[in-house]
């Protein structure tokens, strides 16, 4: 059931150049969300009562099809590269008016008022129009969401115009592909069409907000997870999906900020959504309990089979996609923080999956090599993720987040830089990866024995241990770690042929060298300094 005109945005709807002739859903509860979506046959539950939808033809981000519009704004401050692909801006007042034609023509709309940033001193009002009731729902589940007051006197700063169906015409519309994903900043606007995957709407605010704050309100964005303990003391986790960000950070002996994307601020760090988007691939009961229990009423779980004859998800399952997602409010995880805003972080981990076996589980850094590391954002593809990868496949992504950063990566650097030593913060490398040998030959490292090594440095156990250099890297590993075998630390002990270690390790390092010359000439001694020794 739809909310009562009288609260419906219909002038502020006519503004945007929709005609109206359709049903608008307006705030709709995730219960008449579900509800809508089974009744219109585009999902069913599962046993535990969560919505359970396919996204259709994309099953993950498409960031050759994502553009940010050329104008004044932007044609001297984007770092235009690969992820930030200009567009003309004809191109987006053309697709812009063939989606409102598309939209105005369809029988029933979904509109939702949302905003991104806890802190309210950097919120950014946002308004989402769907043409499913299911990618609002996602919407509702992943922005931060107004209370009744608030949305009485709420004004959109950006709004997202979300169309799966509608497709462009690349031989007219001044795109590669049927599917796109379009940011204007002078129009502060987000068009993405022919693509379900729910995933492009919180990316693009990411991209909005890593713009924004750095240039604007001087807060470094960040594609981390984080989460507090008794003390206070926040904890940073930078990665790249698949490396445990949303896994590592559920953890019940602390507060869950957030799990993908914040600000760090003169004086705080905060969550700019409000959820989670959790990977499910394998997802176990024992391994991550908050997640698992998660998926309940509410919850948005994408392109899961089910074990056959029933409504019951097989979460080993490929069939549809690697790339499994549920989708859930904050408030789904039972120790999560409320507001979502933490104070100054103590400890910052880059979490890397590397396939090579090289590196170690844990290791600490100098501000020199952290910078270095956080620059260079490196893990690893492993083999049957993606068309074409047969073998472990050494990625690269700046900041830990190269496709989301509209701004040169060393803005971003500088400001982490500054703040570590402002903060005097402890930084560490963290391998979720592989030991004992690479991708096929060595196993992957026991998700305990990452939550131990990463207690450990929370709990202050590590600053108490004796380390011992790694060469090539020049690493700092510690020798010892309660619940965790001592032979594990150093990943040199793991192989049992240690010359083919070494050639590893060798090839590891010369691709962190050539990956960072992009970045030398803007880089100072101290970093220049960290880079591997071959």
């Amino acid at each position: 059931m739809s909310i009562p005109s009288v609260f419906f945005p219909e002038q502020k709807l006519l503004k945007l150049g929709l005609k109206l002739s359709s049903n608008i859903h307006y705030q709709l509860s995730p219960e008449e969300l579900a509800e809508q979506t089974i009744n219109r046959g585009q999902g069913r539950y599962n046993d535990t009562g969560a919505l359970c939808i396919n996204t259709g033809k994309f099953t993950g981000r498409s960031p050759k099809d994502k553009f940010i519009v050329l104008d004044d704004i932007t044609k001297d401050t984007v770092h235009w590269n690969d992820f930030n692909q200009a567009i003309d801006e004809k191109y987006f007042h053309i697709l812009y008016k063939k989606m409102m034609d598309y939209l105005g023509k369809k029988d029933e709309l979904w509109v939702r008022d949302s905003y991104a940033c806890a802190d309210n001193n950097y919120r950014l009002n946002i308004r989402v129009v769907n043409e499913n009731p299911w990618s609002n729902l996602f919407a509702y589940n992943l922005f931060l969401r107004p209370n009744d007051e608030e949305l009485d006197s709420f004004e959109p700063d950006w709004h997202i115009i979300q169309a799966p169906n509608f497709s462009a015409n690349p031989e007219t519309d001044g795109v590669r592909n049927c599917n796109f994903s379009i940011v204007s900043f002078t129009h502060k606007m987000i068009l993405i069409g022919g693509s379900g995957y729910t995933g492009e709407m919180k990316k693009g605010i990411f991209t909005v907000l890593n713009y924004l704050l750095p240039q604007q309100k001087n807060v470094l964005s960040m594609h981390c997870s984080a989460n507090v303990g008794k003390d206070a003391d926040v904890a940073v986790f930078f990665g790249l999906s698949g490396t445990g960000k949303t896994t590592l950070s559920a953890d019940p002996a602390r507060k869950l900020i957030g799990d993908d994307e914040h600000g760090w601020n003169h004086g705080s760090v905060f969550n700019f959504e409000g959820g989670c988007y959790a990977k499910c691939i394998d997802l176990t009961e024992e391994k991550e309990p908050e997640i698992f229990h998660a998926i309940r009423p509410g919850a948005l779980v994408e392109n899961v089979q089910f074990f056959e004859g029933s409504n019951k998800i097989d979460f080993s399952s490929k069939a549809i996609t690697e790339n499994t997602r549920v989708s859930y409010p904050l408030h789904f995880i039972s120790n999560a923080l409320d507001p979502a805003v933490g104070g100054l972080p103590k400890n910052i981990f880059f979490l890397t999956c590397d396939a090579t076996g090289v590196l170690p589980p844990i290791s600490k850094l100098t501000q020199g090599q952290a910078m270095y590391q956080f620059i260079s954002g490196y893990t690893a593809k492993v083999a049957g993720t993606e068309a074409g990868v047969t073998e472990p496949k050494s990625t690269f992504s700046a900041c830990f987040g190269a496709p989301f950063l509209p701004l040169h990566p060393a803005k971003y650097a500088e400001m982490l830089g500054k703040k570590m030593n402002e903060n005097k913060v402890n930084v560490w490398l963290v391998n979720t990866g592989w030991t004992g040998g690479s991708y096929g030959v060595g196993n992957r490292i026991k998700l305990s024995y990452t939550r131990a090594l990463i207690s450990a440095a929370l709990n202050g156990e590590l600053n108490n241990v004796e380390y011992e250099n790694m060469p090539v890297f020049n690493l700092a590993i510690p020798t010892a770690c309660t619940a965790v075998p001592s032979e594990l630390l150093n990943p040199r002990n793991t192989w049992t042929d240690k010359a083919a270690y070494d050639a590893k390790a060798k090839s590891l390092a010369e691709q962190f060298i050539t990956n960072f010359k992009k970045y030398a000439s803007g880089s100072g001694e101290e970093i220049l300094a960290a880079a591997p020794q071959v």
